[in-house]
């Protein structure tokens, strides 16, 4: 088995459970490993360029990855709606926007 689980995986499967769709349009970058550590997305400037011209608008991305947002150019962090999360049971309730 990997040391590390898809995070976009997790998340298909607790909307599924909760019967909650994810919201449109929207990407998710990190992961996290098999004791539920965050993993930081890497090339996050790359990452969100890929993001934009695959149409998404809204981007729910590790709160460790913070400090790569100095990385990016404004424009294209102004192109989404940063949503960060700090756990993944963080990020599974964002996504389908349950409260």
């Amino acid at each position: 088995m990997a040391g590390k689980l898809n995070l976009p995986t997790l998340i298909a499967l607790c909307s599924i459970a909760l019967g909650r769709p994810g919201q449109s349009f929207m990407a998710i970058l990190g992961g996290i490993n098999v004791s539920g550590t965050l993993i930081k997305a890497e090339n996050f400037a790359d990452r969100l360029q890929v993001c934009l011209d695959s149409g998404a608008k809204k981007v729910l991305f590790p709160q460790i990855s913070f400090t790569e947002l100095a990385t990016v150019p404004l424009e294209l962090m102004s192109a989404f709606q940063l949503i960060p999360y700090q756990r993944a049971e963080d990020a599974v309730f964002k996504v389908p926007g349950v409260e």
